[in-house]
């Protein structure tokens, strides 16, 4: 009976090294473009209260500014353009919530309207941002 030693193909092996810096370059990728993708404008938002509530830093985040302007991240957008690409965005992520950041100054019917817009839309998740009082 002869002993057949099992030879291993140097193709079929795989190289950790290459794979590891490759993984590197995609986490710090992630990390320098991640704060990037949670900016906006310049917005003062209102106050209310002394406590925080817990609230989902993953959700959409949409400005409205002074003047009525709506605006995802930074790019200025109609109130129907906000909603369809809402509405884009809940097709790969069904539990999308979103987060309405209206100016101080900003018109109670121009942050109402998108609002009703995006309840229309069929969105169950729609808040408003505030922040804290000192």
């Amino acid at each position: 009976m002869t002993r057949r030693r099992k030879t291993v193909d140097s193709n079929s092996l795989i190289i950790m090294t290459p794979f590891i810096d490759v993984m590197t370059v995609l986490l710090a990728v992630f990390v320098v473009t991640a704060p990037m993708l949670t900016t906006g404008i310049d917005l003062d938002l209102p106050s209310a209260g002394h406590t925080v509530i817990a609230g989902d830093d993953h959700a959409l985040q949409i400005g409205v500014d002074p003047t009525g302007r709506y605006y995802l991240g930074e790019t200025q957008m109609t109130r129907d353009q906000v909603v369809v690409k809402a509405v884009a965005m809940r097709g790969e992520n069904p539990k999308l919530s979103i987060m309405l950041n209206g100016d101080k100054n900003a018109n109670y019917g121009a942050v109402m309207a998108i609002m009703g817009a995006l309840k229309d839309a069929g969105f169950q998740r729609v808040g408003l941002r505030t922040k804290l009082e000192n």
